[in-house]
């Protein structure tokens, strides 16, 4: 089960701070498990494992694939998520 919470709120602050990062800092997606917190790829890699199939599989296998470049390829898709997704004013859900 995940809980998601903006950065941005106290909660979310709070849980920056427990996971080492700087309160203000919202410049990744972090995900905090009961004793380690994760960002980037890492985060990412951790939240498909809660996920439907194929996305735990495609988990296990983007694991190999070294920090620096999944870490590398995270920022491009952060920093494009507009181009690559489009915008949206309000939620589609």
């Amino acid at each position: 089960r995940i809980r998601f919470e903006a950065l941005q709120s106290e909660s979310g602050k709070k849980l920056l701070r427990r996971s080492g990062r700087a309160p203000d800092d919202i410049s990744s997606v972090v995900l905090v498990e009961k004793d380690r917190s994760y960002i980037k790829s890492e985060a990412v890699l951790k939240i498909m494992e809660y996920l439907e199939l194929p996305f735990p599989q495609l988990a296990f296998f983007l694991q190999f694939v070294p920090l620096f470049v999944r870490d590398f390829m995270y920022d491009n898709v952060a920093n494009n998520r507009y181009a690559i997704f489009g915008y949206s004013d309000s939620c589609e859900i």
